[in-house]
């Protein structure tokens, strides 16, 4: 695992986001979503992502029209969405399409690439040394994980713009692309479960399952 250096990877633009998420989806898989703390930084690498539509996907928040808890997902490509789930835990998903029209990808899992002692405490898991894989996984493999990890809450960044220079949340992009991606259904959902939306990088072992 090399180190990661917020310098060699470059701001991703809010044209990449104003597409269909099944055209974001699968490209967003190796970017790198950084969270920022005055100097101390927190990065991991997409592994694996879902794209959720509007009209005609069930699943998705925006199905049923705009609202004011999924407002973000009809404003600009780029921004967080967040949502708590089961009252337990928030999802990172971030927004795409043009503004006015709804669409979205969750961020299912992360391979942790810098600040994992940072990662550590905030997942409660102090005394624990992540120095395997096996460790790594279990800080920011899963959606709630790794909101978790990275303390991302929907008070704290729900609506926040994750290609602005000035966000202490962001999406970025090292060059880093996927051998090989595999695509499947949505894991979890019993509307709309047998779309093939589910996009994750072949063989990496921090994509949630």
């Amino acid at each position: 695992m090399h180190s990661f250096s917020l310098q060699c990877a470059h701001l991703l633009q809010r044209a990449f986001f104003s597409r269909d998420p099944r055209e974001v989806g699968p490209e967003l898989l190796g970017k790198i979503i950084v969270r920022r703390e005055r100097r101390a930084l927190r990065a991991g690498r997409i592994v694996e992502v879902e794209a959720y539509l509007s009209t005609g996907d069930l699943a998705a928040h925006a199905a049923a029209g705009q609202t004011a808890r999924n407002s973000v997902l009809f404003g600009l490509p780029g921004q967080a969405y967040i949502y708590f789930i089961y009252g337990v835990h928030y999802c990172l998903n971030i927004s795409c399409m043009p503004q006015g029209e709804a669409g979205c990808v969750l961020i299912r899992a992360l391979e942790p690439i810098a600040g994992m002692d940072r990662m550590t405490t905030a997942r409660g898991l102090d005394g624990v040394k992540p120095a395997s894989a096996s460790d790594l996984r279990r800080l920011t493999s899963g959606p709630g994980r790794l909101c978790k990890a990275l303390e991302i809450t929907r008070p704290r960044d729900n609506g926040k713009n994750m290609v602005s220079v000035r966000s202490d949340l962001q999406v970025r992009d090292d060059g880093f692309l996927p051998e090989k991606i595999l695509v499947t259904p949505r894991i979890g959902i019993t509307k709309s479960p047998d779309m093939p939306l589910r996009y994750c990088i072949a063989q990496n072992p921090f994509v949630s399952r």
